[in-house]
């Protein structure tokens, strides 16, 4: 497993990591994960950002903890394909938000009409780990943020276009564009897209998959256009 450089490891690389980990042994559920300072070490980064990836895997099921036992997987997660790095020298982070601006309206929509209760309270879960969050963290706050729209994407039902959604999250978290994400994530920006994922929610609680789909519309394309000023900032900079 490569392991990113420190500099540019976060929680979001880390579940990245993790999730291949965990890839590696879903033929053996209960298998016991190395503790936070051995994966910390393996992974190339802090333990706080193993312990966050950590809560998030947690919360999708695909780990359970046990106290004083340690922690043990759960359910097969998912994996990105071996291809990706080829992609990500290959494309850019507009390419993306093209991408997801043409595929996830239509998972939400799907979603709307196909979500469980299950699936409701998990994406409940993730809405209110992100309202725990300081704006003034980035790294937490695009972790949850990513993992309340993979929930989507899994409540959409079509295992095909969830590895598309896993696919283009994985290029996303691109460790290079990393300062364009934090860019585009300023504290008055966090609490707008954290409005739209409030009204995404509720669409989708509402079985309204139109509305469902026009909300991840907007917000996909506000955060495009964040990211093309930070873009543009940086080629400002000297």
């Amino acid at each position: 497993m490569e392991r990113p450089s420190r500099y540019l490891a976060n929680s979001s690389t880390a579940l990245e990591q993790l999730r291949g980990l965990i890839h590696q042994h879903e033929s053996t559920p209960g298998t016991p994960l190395p503790t936070e300072r051995e994966l910390a070490e393996s992974l190339g980064v802090g333990r706080r950002e193993v312990r966050r990836a950590l809560d998030v895997l947690e919360e999708e099921g695909r780990i359970w903890r046990k106290q004083g036992k340690g922690t043990f997987i759960g359910p097969a997660a998912p994996v990105a394909p071996a291809a990706i790095q080829g992609l990500v020298q290959q494309t850019n982070m507009l390419e993306v938000m093209e991408a997801r601006l043409h595929i996830e309206p239509g998972l939400a929509r799907l979603a709307a009409l196909r979500a469980s209760n299950e699936h409701l309270a998990l994406m409940q879960r993730m809405l209110e780990r992100i309202n725990n969050v300081s704006p003034d963290d980035p790294d937490l706050n695009e972790l949850w943020d990513s993992a309340f729209h993979r929930a989507i994407a899994e409540a959409a039902g079509n295992r095909l276009m969830l590895g598309l959604f896993d696919t283009l999250d994985a290029v996303r978290r691109e460790p290079g564009w990393h300062h364009l994400r934090e860019l585009a994530r300023t504290p008055a920006k966090v609490d707008r897209y954290n409005d739209h994922h409030h009204r995404i929610m509720h669409a989708i609680r509402e079985r309204q998959p139109h509305v469902a789909a026009a909300a991840m519309r907007e917000h996909l394309l506000d955060l495009q256009h964040a990211l093309m000023q930070a873009i543009h900032l940086g080629d400002d900079t000297p």
